[in-house]
């Protein structure tokens, strides 16, 4: 039986609203106190009492080699474990156990020295891994062309950009060989090339046998990277699993109600503007207004709007997007689908009511859960009315297309494609058999 290489047991941490910790000295805390009397005052009257956990006796167990996700709404204590397990700050109570060399990159620049070169901080931080100095040179060439910093090697990297910062910390925590690899969600702060070499890297950290532990708010991306996965929230572990079934419970939580039809009934309170605003936004299949839909039936996306700006150029639009948030799909009424236009787009329209209606074609969906954002737009471009998840549904699958299998389909679209199988030549053993 191996040894977990993290262990977190009833771990929990207590902040205090509206205080400060200062040192111990108690020169400088009579000297503090001097220098903002009344702030100590309401302090200590309004808020001493006042106690947040932002863990809450959390208990989980790492093996070495594995790749974790941790995902979580926004204040969940996903930051404050990281934090914990980096040694950055202490638990009120509980503890947790490390065993071996941790790597962190929980902020643009952590451990970096703000008067120091980029050279030096390389250094600096292998140092505080507890490498030896050879250890860092050999890999120095390497962190050096993957943070793509050379010209400003030697410049201090108080004078970096953010992204500088970022190409030079992540080079650091992912070439230094650390035994654990912890990683906040700092890699939102590059492009999307250097995203994408980022999760190469993680990829190739995670396959190399070290533990990552990653937080991330990109749902494709910890499933791309991590098989297993917390869900944290409200200070606690909520679930823990495959990271198939944690992302699950985790978009079920903040879920948009499941509804087929939106209607706004007053033009005083709908989505919009004074000219224009929103009246309805619904989902029909197979005749009626559902939020389940067969996946071999169309999908109709129906969009209701008041126009009270006589003349007004209007466009119709609709953004479709899976259950992670991902876009789909974005469709206008620009042109249907055999390239005739819509009679509505772009033309003058009377003051009115009306409905732009998208159809999604049968059997194009894959099976899952997907929200409409609806938009209404004046002169191509100039946003008047929207709703972001308006509506919400779910494609279901009969059978009919899955034969004997029963996994998941790949992607986020099934479309039924022409297939065709022959055969380009007999068999050797089959000719020589025709031949006797």
């Amino acid at each position: 039986m191996t040894v977990p290489i993290i262990s977190v047991q009833n771990l929990s941490k207590q902040y205090r609203l509206g205080t400060t910790s200062y040192s111990h000295d108690l020169r400088e805390a009579f000297a503090a106190r001097l220098r903002a009397p009344l702030r100590f005052k309401a302090s200590d009257n309004q808020t001493s009492n006042q106690a947040v956990w932002a863990l809450r006796n959390v208990s989980f167990d790492v093996e070495p080699g594995e790749v974790v996700g941790i995902v979580g709404p926004n204040g969940a204590g996903k930051s404050t474990l990281l934090k914990i397990l980096s040694r950055i700050t202490e638990p009120t109570s509980g503890r947790a156990e490390l065993h071996g060399r941790v790597g962190s990159l929980l902020e643009v620049g952590t451990g970096f020295h703000p008067e120091l070169t980029g050279r030096e901080n390389i250094f600096l931080n292998g140092a505080v891994l507890g490498m030896k100095r050879v250890e860092i040179e050999r890999r120095f060439d390497e962190i050096v062309a993957f943070a793509e910093i050379d010209r400003f090697l030697d410049t201090p990297v108080k004078r970096y950009s953010s992204g500088m910062y970022m190409r030079l910390a992540f080079a650091v925590a992912a070439h230094l060989d650390p035994e654990i690899l912890l990683v906040d969600e700092v890699l939102a702060v590059g492009d999307a090339q250097f995203q994408a070499k980022c999760l190469g890297k993680m990829n190739d950290v995670a396959r190399g046998g070290r533990t990552v532990l990653f937080v991330s708010h990109n749902l494709a991306s910890v499933l791309t990277l991590c098989r297993r996965s917390l869900l944290v929230k409200d200070g606690g572990i909520f679930c823990d699993g495959p990271s198939s079934e944690v992302i699950g419970q985790y978009v079920n939580i903040g879920a948009t109600p499941l509804t087929g039809e939106q209607i706004w009934p007053d033009f005083e309170n709908a989505p919009g503007n004074d000219n224009i605003r929103l009246h309805a936004v619904r989902i029909v299949s197979a005749g009626m207004t559902t939020a389940d839909v067969d996946i071999q039936k169309e999908v109709h996306v129906q969009v209701e709007f008041w126009n009270r700006r006589p003349g007004a150029r209007i466009m119709t639009s609709i953004h479709l997007l899976d259950k992670l948030g991902a876009g789909v799909l974005s469709s206008t009424n620009m042109h249907s689908a055999n390239i005739v236009r819509d009679d509505w787009f772009d033309e003058p329209h009377p003051a009115g009511l009306y409905r732009a209606t998208c159809t999604i074609p049968a059997n194009f969906l894959n099976e899952g859960r997907y929200r409409i954002n609806a938009i209404v737009l004046t002169n191509i471009s100039k946003i008047e009315a929207r709703a972001d998840d308006a509506v919400a549904f779910t494609v279901h699958e009969t059978g009919s297309m899955r034969k004997e299998y029963g996994g998941e389909w790949l992607g986020v679209v099934r479309p039924r494609l022409a297939w065709q199988s022959q055969r380009l030549e007999e068999s050797s053993s089959q000719a020589s058999e025709a031949n006797l």
